[in-house]
């Protein structure tokens, strides 16, 4: 990998999310060797994910360049690779692109896609967790009216323009709201020699409500934006199989569509090398104590999604969200420096600063500790928070001026079709994810 012989000590982080940025901008003034390893050369800032799948924002917006984030701090590498195992035995990983050897590793590497076992749903569906995914999704999206501009079989056209979300967490609820808002304001203006008034979308959800980790009253007002906007919201609907065409579920409901988003789930996305005993088999999580250490050694940790540190609190382990793997990355940079220091290290506790989820223009649910709103106010709040936490000014800048001309236009004018979505054929497809 090139990295050069130090005395300091080694720490290697994988992942470039929001954990593995957190830590690494704690540890800049430590007298560490810092290298941190990512398979992009960009961070993302998934809560934004679906405004890029609906053209509301470009890709670039939402992402930041890692090297940019270090490029000021001494004794700080980036390198661009796959980790694909951890030797335990010889303090070192093994990457597509060599080894290299640690004195304390950071598994920071996020979650991906759950599909719960189900191949043939992986294979005909498509999941929203990454950049390439999101232009994907965009571009299939455009694509299938552009096909079925030149259908003159009613029963397939209607087939192209229904729309399946599966999984009623924020990302599919937020999905489906900025769908619903370009039926109702912008496709019909694109596509005026189709019935737009037909085009479907279909939320489902497993369980008896959607947003079901927020309060109630949070739920309920979320449901009832998406009901006004037109969307089909379908409960306690389990999807069993989905072939490219047709979807089965636990009911006698069957829905046609060309287009299944896969929103249901998270799992770790793990690394091989840790031993059964540190994983949590259903969830591919690492387990954790209290400081983050991987279970069974004191040099390696885990943070963010990857990590399951569980307590009376959390008996699942804390959410897989963003503010989770922010505060424990802090909060281990904290803890290094105190090892370095041969200080004892602080457990940690987590901070709820609340969660929120977005539904359309001027509609948002918001659930702080002691407080749960919606509407225009929660919508504010809601942008203020995210535009805030993005990586850069020019990030804030851009983001802002896209917001602000969307909601004064009513527009996005991100439907380009930059990067096509190649399909086999109209019940097989498959996609790049580069």
């Amino acid at each position: 990998m090139n990295i050069p012989d130090s005395k300091l000590p080694r720490i290697i982080i994988i992942g470039g999310g929001f954990a593995g940025i957190a830590l690494a901008k704690k540890l800049k003034s430590q007298s560490l060797q810092v290298v941190l390893l990512d398979k992009h050369n960009y961070h993302t800032f998934q809560p934004l994910l679906y405004q890029v799948a609906t053209g509301g924002l470009e890709a670039g917006s939402i992402a930041y360049p890692i090297r940019k984030v270090i490029h000021h701090h001494e004794n700080f590498y980036f390198r661009l690779c796959h980790v694909n195992e951890i030797d335990t035995n010889n303090q070192k990983i093994i990457a597509d692109i060599g080894e290299l050897s640690y004195d304390y590793l950071v598994i920071a590497t996020g979650s991906k896609t759950n599909y719960f076992g189900n191949k043939e749903i992986e294979r005909n569906s498509i999941a929203m967790k990454t950049i390439p995914q999101s232009l994907n999704i965009r571009s299939l999206i455009l694509e299938n009216f552009e096909q079925a501009l030149l259908c003159t079989d009613e029963h397939e056209r209607q087939a192209l323009i229904n729309f399946v979300l599966v999984g009623g967490g924020p990302t599919g609820v937020e999905l489906a709201g900025a769908l619903a808002e370009m039926k109702n304001a912008i496709l019909q203006k694109d596509y005026p020699d189709l019935d737009i008034s037909k085009m479907q979308i279909n939320l489902i959800q497993s369980g008896d409500r959607i947003l079901n980790t927020m309060s109630e009253k949070s739920s309920a007002a979320a449901e009832k934006y998406l009901i006004n906007l037109g969307v089909n919201v379908l409960k306690n609907v389990r999807v069993t199989s989905y072939d490219g065409r047709n979807i089965t579920t636990n009911t006698s409901l069957t829905l046609e569509t060309a287009t299944l988003i896969w929103t249901a789930g998270v799992q770790g996305a793990t690394v091989n090398g840790l031993p059964v005993s540190a994983m949590v088999e259903r969830v591919e999580r690492i387990k954790v104590n209290h400081f983050n250490q991987v279970l069974g050694f004191e040099n390696i940790f885990a943070l963010g999604d990857i990590a399951s540190m569980t307590s009376e609190e959390f008996p699942q382990g804390h959410p897989q969200m963003a503010q989770p793997a922010i505060q424990q990355g802090k909060h281990l940079g904290e803890n290094l420096e105190r090892l370095l220091k041969n200080q004892a290290m602080k457990p940690f506790s987590y901070n709820d600063k609340g969660s929120m989820a977005t539904i359309g223009r001027n509609k948002a649910v918001v659930d702080l500790p002691k407080y749960h709103f919606h509407g225009v106010f929660a919508w504010f709040v809601w942008m203020f928070v995210h535009l805030f936490s993005l990586i850069g000014f020019k990030n804030k800048a851009v983001v802002f001026l896209n917001w602000l001309y969307n909601y004064i236009r009513f527009d996005r004018e991100g439907r380009l079709i930059i990067r096509p979505y190649k399909k086999k054929n109209f019940t097989s497809f498959t996609f790049d994810e580069i």
